[in-house]
């Protein structure tokens, strides 16, 4: 992982000081577990975590001979609590202890995401309450539509990052699992209250059926829950990029005092967050192929999956966690210029208004094919002649000799792209 791109709150979480912190408490928490039952002495247990400590760069020494992480942890563990170290671990395999601590990872890490997305959604339902009426140009596969509001399109996305917050909250629970059922999940040589007292004590519930390991069709979801939320933020930033386009200019993001746009352009503005956005978001959903990958494994238990995690896991939150923090920023110093809004929406001519005019001819008894040719062609002079549309319909006798004058003025309004926003908003809960 790019330093730059991983914020400190969850680089710690990932972070060897952090993991080897929580694979202590799995295994100190374990040893509480087997004296609260009589397995071994609460003296013993007592001693282990007064004396329980970790040191890196032992762990690292010891790594380099025994080639097994969590081999080289408990050694320089016991190394540190002496005899009764040797209560370390009965019963267990190792990944009893790394795949509970995965799980606090992550629910470390979504629990961060998840204020983060929260942080976001608050600044889009200030935009879309502050913006609700103003109007902007509806586009469609790259053209104009008709008109819609800038307090929608955030209304639109607010939404969006609702259901991201409920995914998000659905993964935490699938992976918020411990397992401590030893080498092949029999719980052949440990007592199954192990398990339901550290899981309880730290905040898990037991995986109901193991083998060796909790099943990877969990860790699957929650990256494929991260790649999502990101592709979501992969679409609002590319809305961004877009509406600051040279030709457009209906919102701009914030640069910073001396922030530079080009080594060649004095005056360069950029979109720079919305398209490292867009960039990272493609990482993300690079990460999902693997995650799919790593449900399958051989029999009871393999370790292709172990490397693949060790990147990807870290990778996926880290990225997120900077993009959130990106994008939130983005949206709530963005400049919003409903001038040009209004510009853009003047520059159609009033052809923006052409299926209004084609509902009322049909309901006035006119064909619709009829009426669409009939509409089409004035829409198509006024775009090329950059003629007025509304001035066009008026002079047609194919369209006056059906409507009155004020009936095309007042098909000419832009208060019914307001009409229903109220209704939306209040539907939305906004």
């Amino acid at each position: 992982m790019i330093e730059k791109y991983a914020l400190p709150e969850m680089s710690n979480i990932f972070s060897d000081e952090n993991r080897y912190q929580l694979m202590m408490d799995v295994a100190v928490t374990a040893c509480e577990a087997m004296a609260d039952i009589g397995q071994i002495p609460v003296e013993a247990y007592q001693e282990i975590k007064a004396k329980a400590a970790y040191d890196i760069q032992r762990i690292a020494e010891i790594e380099v001979e025994t080639r097994h992480n969590a081999v080289a942890f408990l050694t320089c563990l016991r190394e540190k609590i002496g005899p009764v170290g040797n209560y370390l671990h009965l019963g267990m395999a190792s990944s009893d202890m790394v795949d509970t601590t995965t799980s606090l990872q992550v629910s470390q890490a979504a629990e961060l995401l998840q204020a983060k997305l929260s942080q976001l959604r608050s600044v889009l339902a200030r935009l879309a309450r502050e913006y609700k009426y103003t109007l902007m140009m509806g586009r469609t596969h790259g053209t104009y539509e008709e008109p819609v509001t800038f307090g929608l399109k955030m209304a639109l996305w607010t939404k969006e990052i609702d259901r991201s917050i409920t995914r998000l909250a659905n993964a935490r629970h699938m992976m918020a699992v411990g397992k401590i059922s030893g080498v092949v999940g029999t719980f052949a040589s440990i007592d199954p209250h192990v398990e339901t007292f550290v899981c309880r004590r730290l905040g898990l519930h037991p995986a109901l059926v193991t083998n060796q390991i909790i099943q990877r069709d969990r860790h699957a979801e929650f990256i494929t829950t991260i790649a999502i939320i990101g592709s979501s933020l992969d679409k609002f930033a590319t809305e961004i990029r877009n509406l600051s386009r040279t030709e457009i200019h209906e919102v701009e993001e914030v640069m910073t005092e001396g922030q530079a746009g080009s080594t060649a352009i004095p005056f360069k503005l950029r979109p720079f967050s919305s398209e490292l956005i867009c960039g990272l978001a493609r990482m993300l959903r690079g990460f999902v192929v693997p995650a799919l990958e790593d449900q399958v494994i051989w029999h009871e238990r393999d370790t292709a999956h172990s490397s693949v995690e060790r990147f990807i896991i870290p990778s996926c939150c880290m990225l997120l966690d900077y993009m959130l923090y990106l994008f939130t920023n983005v949206m709530d110093n963005l400049k919003v210029f409903p001038d040009n809004m209004r510009r853009n929406i003047e520059v159609s001519r009033g052809v923006v208004f052409s299926q209004r005019l084609l509902l009322a001819m049909v309901a006035k008894g006119v064909m619709r094919d009829q009426a669409n040719e009939i509409i089409s062609a004035d829409a198509k002079l006024a775009w090329e002649q950059q003629s007025d549309f509304q001035y066009l319909v008026l002079l047609n006798p194919k369209i006056n000799s059906v409507l009155s004058r004020e009936e095309i003025m007042d098909i000419f309004t832009f208060d019914v792209f307001r009409h229903n926003i109220d209704y939306i908003f209040e539907r939305a809960g906004l």
